[in-house]
């Protein structure tokens, strides 16, 4: 166990060994997902990593006004450039100084989903005129990363007593969205008490975190925020607000923020994937999860309903449409 209290896990322990090394890894992703975050091994391409982030650099180097070429009207941040002083977390006075280019894999635009969800499935717009390239780049990083998430998923159906598969149908195709962070140094920010990131759980099922470029990340864990520590390689998973109520708060949704040293002058980068639900999934609680010692906590609402509500609060659901 690491010093900030969360568990470092084997995934490919898990896919590679035998009964008794599964088993191990399930009892670990329980065990450790108890306090809203994990740590794992992963086959990531470290190349790939460094080609995103290096493209991702040249993009947030551009001036103000051409990156605000990308951001997309109506598109509640789920595609194109979002610049800063725009999210602000639900229980929060103050918007996050932050500025983000989030991105998907593209639907067909006749897909029945991307039809009655449109806010869920919008237009992709990547900096591609600017940084050629990259969108090939960061959809490759897209899919490598909804691909360990997935494989994570399949231990914690597991661990909750549920088939190995359970999540399978649920992610696919669902709007799962991969965001480029860039921290900038916080004495530029205004004044007013911003955060690079403040205090929230994320929304969706599990978030995945590779390296960032520096330190920040806080991770609220038995009531006490702890720098995250992860050991050198490995992807920092938290639980958020779907997987609370399916898991009927087994699992919880794990708080996190962001948070420059003080007196530190540098900025930071991370890339983090937001892997949702399909939009028409029933959260309510599993039946796994019930038991007269554990009566059911949440009424069932569609994941849509969840995300929706939770854009609205974060200030990027566009209010005037």
């Amino acid at each position: 166990m690491a010093d900030d209290g969360i568990l470092d896990v084997d995934l490919l322990a898990f896919e590679r060994g035998d009964d008794r090394a599964r088993g191990a890894v399930v009892d670990g992703v329980r065990r450790s997902l108890a306090t809203g975050f994990l740590y794992t091994t992963s086959d990531l391409p470290p190349d790939l990593l460094d080609t995103a982030y290096g493209m991702l650099a040249r993009f947030f180097a551009l001036a103000p006004e051409q990156k605000q070429r990308f951001s997309v009207p109506g598109a509640s941040g789920q595609t194109g450039y979002t610049g800063p002083l725009v999210e602000t977390a639900a229980h929060s006075a103050v918007a996050d100084w932050k500025e983000m280019l989030n991105w998907s894999l593209p639907l067909a635009p006749d897909h029945p989903l991307r039809r009655r969800y449109p806010t869920f499935y919008p237009e992709q717009q990547l900096p591609e005129a600017v940084v050629p390239g990259i969108t090939e780049v960061l959809e490759r990083f897209h899919r490598a990363i909804a691909d360990l998430q997935r494989r994570v998923l399949r231990v914690i159906a597991l661990g909750l007593g549920l088939d190995g598969l359970f999540f399978d149908a649920i992610v696919q195709d669902a709007p799962t969205l991969t965001r480029a962070l860039r921290y900038p140094p916080m004495a530029t920010a205004p004044l007013g008490g911003h955060q690079w990131a403040a205090a929230h759980a994320d929304i969706n099922l599990i978030t995945a975190l590779p390296r960032a470029s520096a330190p920040g990340l806080e991770v609220l864990v038995d009531g006490v925020w702890r720098q995250a520590c992860p050991p050198e390689g490995r992807v920092i998973l938290n639980s958020g607000l779907m997987l609370e109520r399916l898991s009927n708060g087994l699992i919880p949704a794990g708080w996190h923020r962001v948070v420059a040293a003080p007196g530190a002058c540098e900025e930071r980068y991370s890339v983090v994937q937001f892997c949702h639900a399909r939009p028409g999934t029933s959260l309510a609680p599993l039946s796994s999860c019930i038991s007269p010692d554990h009566p059911q906590r949440w009424a069932g609402i569609t994941a849509a309903e969840a995300l929706e509500e939770v854009l609205w609060q974060i200030n990027l659901l566009d209010r005037h449409s």
